[in-house]
């Protein structure tokens, strides 16, 4: 069962959320927060293994709120739900922590498939915002990953750069879930990051 929890301020939206979370089976939504400040204040009891989170919060805005929870909640996983597609927003939301990044015009099949997808190591968003990242991050003045990492080490990061989930990835490179985790926990180490998200930006991302 996947525990989600919903940061959105719009009753309508947010109530819909949890209904769709609750009536599919393998996800519980317990628990849902109208603010930032009250998210910020009882999330990190909670703990849940996925938040869906909006940017245009009132007061403190969804990206300063994933900024302020990812420290205290390094399990947790934060997808960006909101009505923005540009890159500023994007950007700033994976700096922040995010591992995900869906269009509230996404269909409820897709969030289902995107929360699972996260919880299973992937990073979850639409083709377009996809290639926006990946043009950013090819534009990018990265560090040169060839002095840290091992060529499978690179191989890895570069699948993840790809939005593979693990399983994916050993599948692919016919190796262990396992083996795979453990070439992911040692890439962090040595980048001294501690997300997928924070590794391809140090490595592809531009500074900004």
């Amino acid at each position: 069962m996947i525990a989600v929890a919903i940061v959105e301020d719009i009753k309508e939206i947010r109530e819909g959320l949890r209904i769709l979370i609750n009536l599919s089976d393998g996800f519980n939504c317990e628990h849902v927060y109208s603010t930032a400040e009250e998210a910020l204040e009882l999330l990190p009891q909670n703990k849940p293994d996925v938040v869906l989170m909006d940017i245009n919060l009132p007061g403190v805005s969804g990206i300063e709120c994933v900024k302020q929870l990812k420290p205290v909640c390094p399990d947790t996983q934060f997808i960006m739900s909101t009505v923005y597609e540009d890159d500023e927003n994007i950007y700033e939301s994976l700096k922040a922590g995010a591992t995900g990044y869906l269009l509230k015009k996404t269909v409820p099949a897709r969030i289902l498939e995107a929360i699972a997808e996260v919880y299973d190591g992937g990073s979850p968003m639409s083709a377009q915002i996809a290639r926006r990242v990946i043009t950013s991050f090819q534009k990018g003045d990265g560090i040169e990953e060839s002095e840290v990492l091992t060529s499978r080490e690179k191989e890895i990061l570069k699948n993840l750069s790809e939005g593979l989930r693990y399983k994916e990835i050993a599948a692919k490179l016919k190796i262990s879930i396992e083996t795979v985790r453990t070439h992911a926990r040692r890439i962090y180490e040595k980048l001294h990051v501690q997300s997928r998200t924070e590794a391809l930006n140090k490595v592809y991302g531009k500074n900004r």
